[in-house]
């Protein structure tokens, strides 16, 4: 089974449902989450459940204690200073203290292929949208122990969160690919570059590479060797590459390339990448 986790405290969360439920055929059933309505539809042999919780998304702290899923997805908005109209996928976890739900240090179990599917489809839903589509790295809350799971958004204000059509591509692109087994690509962690890392979506663009978990450049001085080898062993498939973006390692570079030489992990940089 998997599920879908919206938040009633979330604009953006509260339209992709109704999108959800208006577009699909989904059915309310004998049963309650937090005393709100569930609904189920069956797709391709799969049973996808839509689930509202009472909490913001971020401080859904173990929410797989409670839903008996092989994969989550939480639909939700987006939220940045900039207000740049943005759709975004996403893997949660800390690489510091837990400012914003989850844990202190502790990351996400990342499904890489479903990211990258979610990514390159609502790219083809958004050809021709206002919208910048965009895989973050992994941030923010929260902290599920045991059960793959991702953040997909609707950016960046209360301007964009209610948006009808934002709405649709999202709730469009959860049920062409969550009901399936994704493609398999090559699992790989990304050390270095912006928050939004366009780097590494252009190395997706040209290879069979799907990245996990990302660790920026604002969060390069809390990368030590027991974070690293947590993002590469919290994947639901074997990380098969470290890729660094090279001047978005910025002062780190030596620090990064050091401990990854002593942990015996192989990587290459983002210009290596052939196309």
């Amino acid at each position: 089974m998997r599920a879908i986790i919206v938040s009633k405290k979330d604009i953006a969360g509260m339209n992709i449902k109704e999108c959800l439920l208006r577009l699909f055929d989904f059915k309310e059933i004998n049963e309650e989450f937090e005393e709100e309505k569930v609904y189920e539809i069956l797709v391709e042999r799969e049973k996808i459940k839509l689930y509202t919780t009472k909490k913001e998304s971020i401080n859904c702290e173990n929410i797989d204690e409670k839903i008996d899923a092989d994969f989550i997805v939480f639909a939700t908005k987006h939220q940045s200073k900039s207000g740049i109209a943005s759709l975004s996928v996403h893997i949660q976890g800390n690489w510091s203290k837990a400012e914003f739900g989850g844990s202190d240090r502790k990351l996400c179990i990342a499904d890489a292929d479903y990211l990258r599917d979610c990514l390159f489809r609502i790219k083809e839903l958004a050809s021709n949208n206002k919208y910048e589509i965009i895989q973050e790295c992994t941030h923010h809350g929260p902290y599920l122990a045991k059960t793959p799971c991702m953040f997909i958004e609707i950016g960046s204000s209360e301007k964009q969160w209610p948006d009808k059509e934002a709405g649709e591509i999202i709730a469009e692109t959860i049920m062409s690919i969550i009901p399936k087994t994704p493609k398999h690509y090559k699992t790989a962690f990304g050390i270095g570059g912006l928050h939004h890392c366009p780097n590494f979506t252009k190395v997706m663009e040209k290879s069979d590479l799907a990245f996990g978990h990302i660790c920026p450049k604002y969060m390069l001085n809390n990368l030590n060797k027991e974070i690293i080898t947590q993002a590469i062993e919290r994947n639901t498939h074997e990380c098969e590459e470290v890729i660094l973006d090279w001047k978005g390692l910025s002062q780190y570079k030596q620090k990064i390339t050091k401990m990854l030489d002593e942990l015996k992990i192989k990587y290459k940089k983002t210009k290596e990448i052939s196309s």
